[in-house]
């Protein structure tokens, strides 16, 4: 059983929701059943509010289908475990599929950890996955504790990674509704990372993106996740729950989407200037040591960079069927950055 609301009818989308085998399930709709269908998921700390103006450009062609990562937007909040590394997002988004009895091969969208979520559905239900397209895809090694291009651990219990890396007053931030252009809020943190500083937005379509990174459900359950301590630099590990453990290299390991036989044709977007996932990400705290804005870092001997496009690019390219392409002047967003490129390249590869 579905309820539905009207949500921007001119631009032929709504948002419903459907109780799933494992959760209640929001999402965003667009285009007719009729048509090929396409799934986007979304990053962190934002919603499929984040799709609404890619998928009002893409109605008239395809069927899309973006949901809500459970604690995320206007789904149930559900805790992640995540000792099963992304896929509680994965079996989500097949249950999903499974509910609006969508059980054939359709195409898939990931952003940044959403691409996460994808190749681990590629990885685990290859059969519902056809063809791929990875807008600045979080590595295939998890985000912190990895270094070298085939996401070597740098430590036993992979220090550096996990909940406990997440700027505390950004989360108090997050929690307490912050729309200010306060330095870790909401705002501030989406001009300055998701998109490239400078980059303006119609006020309409900023303050709903404000809202989808407000709507992020805050915890240990959640986001940022839980943690614990280490005794190598910086001194925490990953938790056992939560987002950012999810993804942690502890726990991340998707490495087996180039090994796939065959690997989905994919499609790598990213923006030139992406500090979020980079060789040198502005949220890598051995990077942020190096610069000395953590404390205490022990050198690139003990603490090296993790070099996330290099890995992202070293997994690929063992898969063999992917093209890359790369967006002058634009950050981790590209999809909102570079709106009408986007939608170019997302049709032109699955027509």
């Amino acid at each position: 059983m579905t309820s539905e609301s009207s949500h921007e009818a001119a631009h032929a989308l709504s948002a419903k929701t459907v109780q799933t085998t494992r959760l209640q399930t929001a999402y965003r709709e667009a285009g007719d059943a009729a048509l090929p269908t396409v799934v986007l998921l979304h990053g962190n700390v934002s919603s499929s509010v984040f799709f609404e103006s890619t998928m009002a450009a893409l109605a008239d062609r395809f069927h899309l289908i973006a949901p809500d990562f459970r604690g995320y937007g206007d789904s149930e909040r559900a805790t992640i475990d995540a000792t099963r590394g992304v896929r509680d997002f994965a079996d989500d988004t097949v249950a999903l599929l499974d509910a609006l009895e969508i059980t054939g091969p359709v195409d898939f969208l990931g952003w940044s950890a959403g691409a996460g979520a994808v190749m681990q559905i590629a990885i685990d239900h290859p059969e519902r996955v056809r063809r791929v397209i990875l807008e600045a895809p979080m590595s295939p090694f998890g985000f912190g504790g990895s270094a070298g291009a085939d996401g070597q651990p740098v430590t036993e219990d992979f220090a550096g990674s996990g909940g406990g890396t997440v700027n505390p007053d950004f989360c108090a931030s997050l929690a307490a509704g912050d729309r200010s252009d306060s330095p870790t809020g909401a705002r501030t943190t989406m001009h300055n990372f998701y998109l490239l500083p400078g980059t303006t937005l119609e006020p309409a379509v900023e303050e709903r993106h404000v809202d989808s990174m407000l709507a992020t459900s805050i915890g240990d359950d959640v986001y940022p996740g839980d943690s614990t301590t280490s005794p190598t630099w910086p001194y925490v590990a990953p938790g056992l729950t939560g987002m950012n453990n999810a993804i942690s290299a502890k726990y991340c390991d998707l490495s087996a989407y180039g090994r796939l036989d065959p690997m989905p044709p994919t499609l790598w977007i990213r923006g030139d200037s992406d500090q979020i996932v980079a060789d040198q990400s502005a949220f890598d705290l051995s990077y942020l040591g190096q610069l000395g804005a953590v404390p205490g870092w022990p050198g690139a001997d003990e603490a090296p960079l993790q070099p996330m496009v290099t890995q992202v690019r070293h997994v690929l390219e063992i898969g063999g069927d992917f093209t890359e392409k790369v967006y002058e002047a634009c950050a981790h967003s590209p999809h909102v950055e570079k709106p009408a490129e986007f939608v170019a390249d997302f049709a032109s590869f699955l027509a």
